[in-house]
């Protein structure tokens, strides 16, 4: 920290609409920031000069804090970098934001020069275009070509005694169809609402509204929630879409005539956000499926999924700063975790109940 004032930046950069920063590569440490980079990053200066570069980098991310130490070193020694990096702020809302570092001199001495934009915007409608490219591509032409492979079978043996069969088949593959177009728009309006639209609730709340109308329209499952501690979330239709999606998939996929599904809210032992998980007893999610789901840019004719509920469930509370993980239990079947930015207790909460209780 002594180079501290060396490399201090001139104040005009407080005025520029980008991020910029000076980081010492052989700590990793920041040692000067304009205004922009503590409003993209959500810290101050003065906290952003004693955290450790793994301290804002989301834990689910697959970059390693070593990677982006080697990028600083390589930078200092002339070869300048450019690269995208997934950031999680103060508040724990996680961002994406492409990085440009380039050598900077003062004497004997070597900074970096980091150059940060937040390119979430652009990041998630890049992303929302592949999927939706995959669906026109795969999923609509597939369910298109088994429709019209069944109705000409139907024009030319309308006299078949399985006809029916065949009836029925163009029905759910139209159905799907509809539910694919449904799932579309979930997706957009997710991804388009204003985020003053949201409403602050209590996790638990959020979550038993949701799965109170599942029982109903599921009356066979056994839905049970658990709260571990009161904590509190900005809640839209995103929020109830995303949560739907992965309940009604847990039952859905049972072979059980009566579907268990378990769902705990708390704090996330590893970030300190709020994590709803929902637990079944199903058939493991295919690596097929998940690949689809994270690496869409890749997809090909050979694996492109079955379905796109996944795809609802990750833009949906993407859209809403957080992230979805998928995990096979030890003791059989799959736990979704749907992670949120924690949000300030409400002056007023006497509409809830504040103590933690199972259903």
């Amino acid at each position: 920290m002594s180079s501290k004032k060396r490399f201090e930046l001139p104040s005009e950069y407080d005025t520029l609409h980008i991020g910029v920063a000076v980081y010492d590569p052989e700590t990793g440490t920041i040692l000067d920031t304009n205004e922009r980079l503590e409003q993209i990053l959500g810290y101050n200066v003065e906290k952003l000069r004693h955290l450790s570069v793994a301290e804002y980098t989301a834990n689910t991310y697959p970059h390693s804090e070593s990677e982006f130490h080697d990028r600083l070193r390589e930078s200092a020694n002339g070869q300048s970098q450019q690269f995208t990096w997934r950031v999680k702020r103060e508040d724990g809302e996680l961002i994406w934001v492409q990085l440009f570092m380039t050598q900077q001199r003062s004497g004997r001495e070597n900074c970096v020069h980091v150059k940060i934009r937040d390119i979430t915007d652009y990041y998630e409608t890049h992303h929302r275009a592949e999927l939706f490219w995959r669906i026109l591509r795969h999923n609509l032409r597939n369910e298109a070509a088994i429709i019209l492979g069944y109705t000409n079978q139907l024009t030319e043996h309308a006299e078949i005694k399985d006809v029916k069969d065949i009836i029925e088949t163009i029905r759910l593959r139209g159905e799907n169809l509809g539910n694919m177009a449904e799932s579309v728009k979930e997706i957009e309006q997710a991804v388009t609402d204003s985020y003053t639209e949201c409403t602050r609730r209590p996790a638990i709340v959020g979550v038993r509204d949701i799965t109170t109308q599942i029982s109903t329209d599921y009356p066979a499952a056994e839905i049970s929630t658990n709260e571990r501690e009161r904590m509190w979330i900005d809640i839209n239709d995103a929020f109830g879409y995303a949560l739907t999606h992965a309940v009604e998939n847990a039952i859905i996929h049972s072979n059980d005539d009566t579907p268990v599904v378990e769902i705990n809210v708390g704090p996330s032992p590893n970030t300190g956000r709020v994590e709803i998980c929902i637990k079944d007893t199903n058939s493991t999610i295919s690596d097929e499926e998940l690949e689809v789901l994270f690496a869409p840019t890749e997809t090909t004719n050979t694996s492109h999924g079955s379905g796109i509920g996944l795809f609802v469930m990750k833009w949906c509370i993407e859209s809403l700063g957080g992230e979805v993980s998928f995990r096979t239990r030890a003791s059989g079947g799959n736990a979704v975790s749907l992670y949120l930015p924690p949000k300030a207790t409400p002056d007023t909460t006497e509409e809830y109940d504040t103590s933690p209780r199972t259903t």
